[in-house]
């Protein structure tokens, strides 16, 4: 990548999606604790409560989840066992992360077309999560998200393979 025009704009739109990322993480968490906190007063003050309140909740901790995956990758502190790197010499410690990384894009790749096959099943199905949402509608959160991890592994894999350059987040 030059210093040019198209890699301004680049990093430009990554800040963009980066903070769209952000926000839309700030939102669902704030939605998440109001409607579970709305849902607890419901019921210890009057002794009733939203009938689809609790199943939202799951469903958006699990989106809040997949969206914390992403950002996590973004930002590289995803889960990494260095055990075994921290012993090698920088250049086998390079060599092993990028392998470690190219790994796990594949991995996820795997988990998207998997959850991309659950979804499928579940729009076959037709079943209803609550009101008239469907349940593949609330799961397709899956696919997109480790499709997006997976992305984000291979440009970081590949970023290790330019020499002198980090990993784009």
């Amino acid at each position: 990548m030059t210093n040019g025009p198209t890699a301004s704009r680049l990093k430009l739109a990554l800040l963009v999606i980066h903070r769209v990322e952000d926000l839309l993480i700030a939102l669902m968490l704030t939605a998440t604790m109001g409607l579970a906190l709305y849902q607890i007063v419901l019921r210890n003050l009057l002794g009733t409560g939203l009938v689809w309140g609790d199943i939202l909740v799951r469903l958006m901790v699990l989106w809040l989840g997949m969206a914390g995956s992403m950002v996590a990758t973004r930002q590289r502190k995803h889960i990494s066992v260095d055990l075994v790197t921290r012993f090698l010499s920088p250049g086998w410690r390079r060599a092993a992360e990028s392998l470690t990384t190219l790994f796990a894009g594949g991995v996820c790749i795997a988990a998207a077309y998997y959850c991309l096959q659950f979804v499928i099943m579940e729009y076959n199905a037709g079943g209803l999560a609550f009101a008239r949402v469907p349940y593949w509608v609330c799961e397709s959160v899956l696919p997109l998200a480790f499709f997006i991890i997976a992305a984000r592994y291979f440009t970081q894999f590949l970023m290790t393979l330019a020499p002198g350059r980090k990993a784009v987040p």
